[in-house]
């Protein structure tokens, strides 16, 4: 588990990126279409289509990013360039990168990643390594990211009008406690799950938030001098499926049946029976829809009442929500 530790002054400092970041976009794609067609992203139509005309001509198409981003395998940090304005200039950066953090970068990939003379030679900084590296990532981009670029950028601005309203309604306790059903906010913290462990202060830096319509759970970049990136996969509501079934895509379908049920107002106990869970269950749901704004909470007597709140509404009938 990742977990992410907010000062007040970082809860004033979330940032939306404008849009998705080609580069990343790019590098994500690679990654993600070397691997199994699993999890919530392959749900995704572009997707799927995207995988029946790369499947076999992966290594082709990819070139030496192919080896670079294995699925299931850290992405080098240097073919991140969350500051750069647009793709040329991300691609210019990812080139000049200093031989130094190359070589500390490759020498933690796997030695099937490293292997042949191609990477070896851009762990040293090798001109001709660069280019390689530069040509592979146009190539990559023009042939397979690039037709796909209108209907990611489309489904990016919906999410980012989504987000935005939900942090309208409910604050940043909303925004952060929606932000993807694997995700876990417990003010000040926001819990992520990663195969590893690690605690990460904010420093007052803040974070950036890029959405992606490639990466498959949410990924963190921390930086040492800068706000800590956190792409996270782009909400995109299937217009043939029903209001319950988005909801369940956003935050969860359990936690989207609590919140159904709670059209009349329920106690704790009430919830888990309506729903089918326990209670320990119900009482965790409940306070993290709570913490959302999507909920309230009074006691009453020995129990405590959960009720609605405009946002809860708001997100359960979907009415005033883009892309449902």
């Amino acid at each position: 588990m990742m977990r992410l530790h907010f000062s007040d002054t970082d809860l004033r400092r979330i940032t939306f990126a404008p849009a998705p970041n080609a580069l990343w976009e790019t590098v994500l794609s690679v990654r993600l279409m070397g691997g199994a067609p699993t999890g919530r992203t392959w749900s995704r139509p572009g997707v799927r289509h995207l995988h029946r005309q790369v499947k076999g001509s992966l290594p082709e198409r990819a070139g030496v990013l192919a080896p670079l981003v294995a699925p299931k395998s850290p992405v080098p940090g240097f073919l991140l360039q969350p500051d750069a304005g647009d793709f040329a200039s991300s691609v210019e950066l990812v080139r000049e990168t200093p031989d130094s953090r190359l070589a500390i970068e490759l020498s933690l990939l796997s030695p099937a990643q490293r292997a042949g003379r191609w990477a070896g030679e851009l762990a040293h900084g090798a001109s001709w390594a660069r280019q390689t590296l530069a040509d592979d990532l146009y190539g990559y981009f023009a042939s397979t990211v690039e037709p796909l670029w209108p209907q990611i950028q489309a489904e990016a601005a919906a999410d980012r009008a989504l987000r935005s309203e939900t942090l309208l309604r409910g604050g940043v306790d909303a925004l952060l406690a929606t932000l993807h059903p694997d995700c876990r906010w417990r003010p000040p913290t926001l819990h992520i799950p990663v195969a590893s462990d690690h605690d990460f202060p904010l420093c007052g830096r803040g974070l950036v938030l890029i959405p992606s319509y490639f990466v498959p759970r949410p990924m963190v970049m921390y930086q040492d001098h800068a706000a800590t990136v956190l792409v996270y996969p782009i909400f995109a509501a299937d217009r043939r499926t029903g209001p319950g079934d988005v909801l369940g895509r956003l935050i969860g379908r359990t936690r989207a049946a609590v919140l159904a049920t709670l059209r009349d107002p329920a106690t704790t106990t009430s919830v888990a029976e309506r729903v089918g869970i326990s209670l320990a269950s119900a009482s965790e749901h409940t306070t993290v829809l709570r913490n959302a704004g999507l909920i309230s909470t009074t006691r009453t007597g020995g129990a405590v009442l959960h009720v609605l709140t405009p946002l809860g509404e708001a997100l359960l009938y979907s009415g005033s929500y883009p892309g449902s």
